[in-house]
């Protein structure tokens, strides 16, 4: 079957041009299919009600076979085109057929050349107007009076194995075409209303222009041919397969997290036992065993291993070891304190449960594990019709290189390309005018602009394709576009991998992108795609930037190993960023630049070497239920110069390289005609940092130098190598309330002088130094201040504070302790004292300035007391309707309970319920 399919001269490779050493799978169904295809023509309108078998076999009456050229019956084709009947067989001899006028093809016929393909040429410009017609073997060259080579507007034409040279086809609906194995050499074909046609195995090189245009909306008006063609098409489909995943380095990774803020129900603390890190070293020994196939992540997973054991107290509770210390009676009296039982527990006990965070692990990489396409398809019904459609120009398993343009589609047109390489052009596609493009697996790179273009409202499906090593975007959505992009490939571009500029729109799902030069998706000038899904890595900058009033809903990706903030906001940029895993970076995990904007929701943001949230205090963010530990540095920081951090690449935030080259590639992106930016649905007017968890980050949790007003709202803020929070400069008021700030490595609060900062009703627990230590401006009331290693409050130098309603306890050091020229009112503290006796230290200096009255010291002699020194209130920070209790829990430890309803804070417009045992 394969010398017969391969000996055909109507026929080449079944996998020409793009795998013509691959063999296909059975030489007989290839040469079935070449068969059926070439009697296509024959099957017109006439032959429907005939059985489509016999008419396979059956001879048509009267079928001649003339001779064409020196030594045969007619010596040109002109000639021997008004001698022919319909259906002959027009056999050119080898050698140059010229005609000096364009010759009109009336009655249906064969035109097929005699020996290899180019033996026989043809300088003719053919204009059919009949109903169907033939070309094989054939060179088609220009005539002297136009460059077009073919044209038809109402009936079918067919060419196969031909070449064409330096001219144009032309086929106007209801006329259409089917072209296999043909070659087009600085040449295109035009295509206007096509109901259905067919490009299959053909190369197109040397284009000036777009190889292959299809303009306007499909025909109702069909042609005899197009149910001939859906079955051909239907036939002949290119099977949906999953994905190579040997094109990249990490394609079989399942992923490393989601959000670890979810409600859970019940959790053991076991009090005084070390704690584990975020992933535990027999979680990261399963997660080792199970990259076995990914030679590169298992190595790194190792590597972070090697560099856990090396550093074993960055990823404990930093108080640990040093509360067994001198006084061993009042650290255990320390241990006993109820101050675990407040209503922030359930988020210190998900953060210090190495089982629970070793589950949540194992069912994070299952949720963000990459989807495939077939899964894809069956979960969303558009997709599936968009795949599933024969409609407009199909192209399949055809070769576009060394030329300006691939493929052009304008006013309303429709084409579906499957199986294509295009490589080493000025750009691949180009679809804009609410056209259509369908593209599945397809291989598009090394082009000189962008890969694929959508503008003015096109749309389509852009599934399974491996798009890479192009100068400039993967994908470049403006204008209003928006299509499906979904399970792709898009890497090592010399650029973003994705930009949607200028009110594009479009869902960007389940895609690979990775190892781009900028940012792997880039959204400005109001753009706003649907972002979920996602593996985003390795890139040169920031995984994900959004820039100049930038939207987009950017939700449920794994954001990974990028050089640079993991997400990047900044000059207007406003997206819902929201439960994305963002790890490993080398740089900070979210960046929000200068006016940077956007809601920051439920995401897991860890193990960056840099900060986890990088903010600037001129950016307005809401930075909501997140997880953000295990990172380098900060947890948080807010920064009000642009130098206090480092420098950051121009192309991470910056956009004017970005509008000039665009302009040069011909993109449409001028800000001003774009219709008006809208109100953003979440205004505020105070950056706020609200019911996150920060955990075991490598310096301060929250460091703040801002010169904006910051809201620091219920936060647990726990076991960070440095202070829990630290503000070096507020010249606004920085408004600290209801936080659990607990366990870190040294002091819980820091203020420095000149800052002004309220701090009320958080819960400062255990902290290796002072409780809170203030050189600023401002209040302290209504905190629990408990079982910090030295002062519960300190006030120095200028420091002037209003401290009241306070309950303070530290079993070593002074409750409140006044040095220098500090000053203020303290007033109605609750103050438990130690074996220490010390309580308040008052300064000498300034007694006139710094008001102390109406303070309670309390001395617990009983266990038992101390047990209960913070029941009625219940201990802080308290969230609208928490209530502690008290259980013995088996085995005879007594550990605290609470079960609490929380209405306030709940952003998802319901409640959660929360038991720690």
């Amino acid at each position: 079957w394969g010398q017969l399919c391969l000996g055909c001269l109507e026929h080449r490779h079944p996998n020409w041009p793009n795998q013509p050493s691959v063999e296909p799978r059975s030489w007989r169904e290839a040469f079935k299919q070449h068969y059926l295809a070439s009697k296509t023509w024959t099957k017109t309108t006439q032959d429907l009600d005939s059985s489509n078998c016999l008419s396979l076999f059956r001879r048509r009456k009267g079928r001649r076979q003339l001779c064409v050229g020196a030594g045969g019956e007619f010596g040109s084709l002109r000639a021997a085109l008004a001698a022919a009947s319909p259906y002959d067989r027009l056999v050119l001899l080898p050698g140059v057929h010229e005609e000096q006028s364009e010759v009109l093809l009336k009655v249906p016929v064969e035109v097929v050349g005699q020996g290899k393909l180019g033996d026989v040429a043809v300088l003719v410009s053919i204009d059919q107007h009949c109903p169907t017609a033939r070309l094989c073997n054939v060179v088609f060259m220009p005539a002297r009076f136009t460059s077009v080579l073919y044209k038809t507007t109402s009936g079918y034409v067919q060419f196969d194995n031909c070449n064409f040279e330096n001219g144009q086809l032309q086929i106007q609906a209801p006329g259409t075409c089917q072209v296999k194995f043909c070659t087009f050499s600085q040449s295109s074909i035009h295509l206007r209303s096509m109901a259905l046609c067919i490009l299959q195995n053909c190369e197109f090189t040397g284009s000036e222009n777009a190889s292959v245009t299809v303009e306007g909306c499909p025909s109702s008006d069909r042609n005899w041919a197009c149910k001939h063609l859906a079955a051909l098409a239907k036939c002949c489909a290119v099977s949906m397969w999953e994905p190579d995943q040997a094109g990249c380095p990490v394609a079989n990774r399942d992923g490393w997290g989601e959000s670890l803020l979810g409600p859970v129900k019940t959790c053991e603390i076991v009090v005084g036992e070390e704690r584990s890190s975020f992933i535990s070293a027999a979680g990261a020994q399963a997660m080792v065993g199970s990259a076995q196939e990914d030679t590169e992540f298992g190595e790194n997973l190792r590597a972070a291993k090697e560099e856990e054991e090396e550093y074993p107290d960055l990823d404990s509770d930093s108080s640990d070891s040093d509360l067994h210390s001198d006084d061993e009676e009042d650290a255990q009296a320390v241990y006993k304190l109820p101050y675990q039982a407040h209503s922030l527990s359930h988020t210190f006990a998900d953060i210090t449960d190495s089982r629970l965070q070793s589950n949540r692990l194992h069912a994070l990489q299952k949720d963000l594990k990459l989807k495939s396409l077939q899964h894809e398809l069956q979960q969303d019904k558009e997709a599936q019709s968009l795949a599933n459609s024969l409609q407009g120009c199909i192209i399949r398993q055809c070769l576009f290189r060394d030329g300006k343009g691939g493929i052009f589609i304008y006013s309303r047109g429709q084409a579906k390309l499957e199986g294509s390489i295009f490589r080493d052009l000025t750009y691949a596609v180009r679809c804009i005018q609410n056209s259509k493009v369908i593209m599945l697996r397809n291989d598009i790179h090394h082009c000189k602009a962008s890969g694929i273009f959508l503008r003015l409202s096109a749309g389509g499906l852009i599934a399974d394709n491996n798009i890479h090593s192009n100068c400039e975007a993967g994908v470049d959505i403006r204008k209003g576009a928006n299509p499906l992009v979904l399970c792709n490939k898009i890497h090592s571009g010399l650029r973003s991998g994705i930009v949607v500029v200028g009110n594009g729109k479009g869902i960007i799902r389940s895609n690979q992108i990775y190892g781009n030069k900028e940012a792997g998706i880039y959204i400005l000038y109001n753009g706003n795609p649907a972002v979920s899904g996602n593996h985003i890595f390795q890139g040169l900058a920031a995984g994900i930037a959004v820039n100049e009033n930038g939207r987009g809903q950017i939700t449920g990706n794994v954001i990974y190993e990028n050089q640079w903030g993991g997400v990047d906001i900044r000059h207007g940029g406003d997206p819902v960023l929201r439960n994305n895993l963002i790890s490993c970076g080398y740089s900070d995990g979210v960046v929000v630049g200068e006016h940077g904007k956007g809601l920051i929701e439920g995401n897991t943001i860890y193990g960056n070497k840099g900060c986890g949230v990088w903010m600037m205090s001129s950016s307005l963010p809401h930075l909501i239920n997140n997880q953000i530990s295990h990172n380098s540095i900060y947890g948080v920081a807010v920064f009000c110069h642009k130098d206090d951090a480092g420098d950051y690449p121009p192309g991470q935030g910056g956009s004017e390289s970005f509008q000039e080259e665009r302009e040069g590639a011909g993109g449409e992106n001028d800000p001003d005609s774009e219709e008006e930016y809208p109100a953003a649905q979440h205004p505020i007017s105070v950056a706020l940092v609200e019911l996150n968890s920060i955990n075991h980050n490598g310096a301060a949790g929250l460091h703040v130098k801002s010169s904006e007003a910051l809201n620091i709202i219920a936060n647990v803020i726990h076991a960070n190598r440095d202070g829990g929070v630290a503000v070096l400069q507020s010249s606004q008021l920085t408004y600290i309330a209801n936080n659990s700030i607990s366990c870190n490595s040294r002091g819980g609060v820091l203020v420095e002088a000149d800052c002004q900062v309220e701090l009320r009703g958080n819960g400062i627990y255990a902290n290796s130094s002072h409780g809170i230590v203030s050189k600023g401006e401002g209040v302290i009331a209504e905190n629990d201040i408990i079982g910090n290693h030295r002062c519960g409050l300190q006030l120095l130098h200028a420091a002037d504070m209003k401290v009241t309603k306070n309950r303070i306890q530290s079993f070593r050091d002074y409750g409140i302790a006044l040095f220098d020229e500090a000053k203020g009112l303290v007033q109605e503290n609750l103050i438990f004292q130690g074996r220490s006796k010390k309580s308040i230290l008052r300064p000498v200096s300034n007694k006139e300035d710094c008001i102390i009255q109406n303070n309670m010291l309390l001395t617990f002699k009983k266990r038992f007391d101390m047990e209960c020194m913070l029941v009625n209130p219940p201990a802080r920070p308290h969230l609208e309707g928490g209530a502690p209790v008290s259980c013995t829990a088996a085995g005879g430890q007594r550990v605290s309970s609470i079960t609490t309803r929380v209405d306030g804070p709940c952003h998802n417009h319901g409640s959660f319920f929360c038991t720690i045992l």
